[in-house]
């Protein structure tokens, strides 16, 4: 038998340290977690390290089985995703949270993530938490991440932390993909016919104009009106590119201020044919950060402190600063967000009942699972609804400036058989 010197966590989150007698390293981790303990590193005295190798050497085959999808220097979602169930895989396997680090920053494919954890293994080494290691990077772990890390910490659970992270991550990602892509197809769209009718009318109609004038006809009206507006564009080309930077300029300096971001946000609410599906994703990514975070542990006012921040829309995050006030004050968190107008009132019930029936976070993640399919749904339609859409856009364009260029020919053809 051998004796093993452990770091650990309670239940209640306190540090506790000292020496186990185990046959192995595995045996003594176990025993550990049998007695509430996290293990945060453990060794041997013989001069064994302080995140022993026993558990690194069976666990690096399994860890091969994981695929990292970062591969540059950005770190996406995605990776934090991959790295969150590895660790939580680690963690629950009985692996100290040390070594699961070292293992993670040995074998990422993404470098830049896994330069990060080297710095967060090195803080572990040196005495801190994780949530306190992970908090030192801001700009790769944000707030949901680590005061769920935090919780987890303090409820001896931090396996089943993280593994709702990466669920949580990952539901997020796949959102996120397909508003994007849904959004991409008709802004390229409209952007690649601006940009036809553009090189239409700047390199192809002055050639038919000196044919026109050739020829001698009374042009129609819708001739004239496209020379006239391919010889403005003609002259003035440097005006409009400049005009066209210039307001570009300004919107972006607009969007750059509080008051400027705000209007913007209230903008996406009230478009006429994307605002509803704004608003369907701002309350799912409200609901299931809010449901995360509480099954996690976070205290309600701590977790929608955080959720403000990922509403996406300051609308969204304004209403939920009132209603944590409310709640704050002692008030249901139901009725001050009914108040706020901001959310359906399907939305408020539900989470009146949860706050009632102590059911609140399984309410919110329901309410979550509803309005991702909405969305999933809107998008759908609204693909369906675009289409028709851009491809009238289209005819309607091209074709005006191609009946406007053959109106003239036809005309002086009819002429000639006279």
């Amino acid at each position: 038998m051998k004796t093993f010197q452990y770091k650990s966590k309670n239940q209640q989150g306190r540090a506790v340290a000292g020496a186990i007698d185990a046959e192995t390293e595995a045996d003594a981790v176990s025993e550990l977690r049998r007695r509430g303990l996290t293990v945060t590193s453990i060794g041997s005295r013989r001069g064994g390290s302080s995140a022993g190798k026993t558990g690194s050497t069976k666990f690096k085959t399994k860890q091969k089985a994981f695929a990292s999808l970062g591969k540059g220097g950005r770190i996406r979602s995605t990776d934090l995703a991959v790295m969150s169930r590895q660790m939580a895989t680690m963690v629950a396997s009985g692996i100290p949270i040390l070594e699961a680090l070292e293992v993670l920053s040995e074998q990422n494919e993404n470098p830049k993530l896994g330069s990060v954890l080297q710095e967060v293994a090195a803080d572990v080494r040196g005495g801190r938490d994780l949530s306190q290691a992970v908090g030192k990077h801001p700009k790769v772990f944000n707030n949901i991440f680590v005061n769920m890390v935090n919780a987890g910490e303090a409820s001896g659970q931090l396996d089943i932390v993280l593994s709702r992270l990466a669920d949580y991550m990952e539901e997020a990602e796949t959102l996120k993909g397909e508003v994007k892509s849904a959004m991409t197809y008709p802004v390229v769209s409209l952007g690649l016919v601006t940009m036809i009718s553009i090189f239409l009318l700047v390199f192809i109609i002055p050639q038919f104009q000196e044919m026109f004038t050739s020829m001698r006809v009374e042009l129609p009206k819708l001739t004239k009106m496209l020379l006239s507006l391919s010889q403005s564009l003609r002259s003035s080309l440097l005006y409009w590119i400049g005009g066209i930077a210039l307001f570009s300029l300004m919107m972006w300096a607009i969007l750059q201020t509080e008051k400027g971001k705000r209007t913007r946000d209230m903008l996406y609410l009230k478009m006429p044919i994307f605002g509803p599906l704004f608003v369907k994703v701002s309350i799912s990514r409200f609901s299931r950060t809010f449901s995360t975070l509480i099954s996690s542990g976070v205290p309600i006012l701590g977790a929608l402190e955080i959720v403000q921040q990922t509403t996406g829309n300051r609308l969204y995050s304004e209403a939920i600063a009132v209603a944590s006030e409310s709640v704050r004050g002692g008030d249901t968190l139901g009725e001050p967000m009914a108040r706020t107008g901001m959310f359906p009132p399907m939305v408020t019930r539900m989470i009146g009942i949860g706050e009632k029936s102590g059911a609140l976070e399984q309410l919110l993640e329901k309410i979550a699972d509803f309005y991702d399919q909405q969305v999933r749904s809107t998008l759908k339609s609204l693909t369906s609804l675009i289409e028709p859409i851009l491809i009238t856009v289209i005819g309607v364009v091209v074709g005006g400036m191609v009946m406007a260029i053959f109106m003239p020919i036809f005309s002086l053809i009819g002429n000639l058989n006279k």
